[in-house]
């Protein structure tokens, strides 16, 4: 018997398999830039620079807002179920508050997003091509 992978569970993976491809692209492009460019950068490699160390810090902020944003909304749900347990007609013993079953999945996947947006367009912007994983 097969188990159904969740919505959820399957895009994690595969955003987790474009990040990996991702992400080494962006850094190998990114180290040769450094080193071509030595101890006297173009105004290009400055701004290419600049933008690489800013958008690791909004993609961690961002990432962050989304998982605390995601984790409360879980635990809206929780206490939601458990007012609906503890106040339903005729009192059922096996009705208990519950989270959804992939709620640590969907808080994974928020906080993958804006990192996951960030390398795969950094790869196509800096490597001239499609974004790995990616059909048109």
């Amino acid at each position: 018997m097969s188990k159904r992978r969740s919505p959820t569970a399957v895009r994690l993976a595969r955003d987790t398999l474009q990040l990996s491809i991702a992400a080494p692209q962006v850094v190998a492009h990114r180290v040769g830039r450094m080193l071509r460019a030595g101890p006297r950068p173009t105004a290009a490699d400055r701004r290419e620079f600049h933008t690489m160390s800013a958008e690791k810090v909004r993609a961690f902020w961002q990432s962050w807002a989304a998982m605390t944003t995601t984790a409360w909304q879980m635990q809206q749900q929780l206490w939601s179920s458990t007012g609906s347990a503890a106040w339903a007609w005729p009192p059922a013993p096996h009705r208990t508050a519950a989270l959804p079953p992939d709620a640590a999945l969907r808080v994974l996947a928020a906080g993958l997003k804006p990192v996951h947006a960030r390398a795969v367009a950094n790869a196509r912007r800096l490597g001239g091509r499609r974004s790995p994983g990616r059909r048109r």
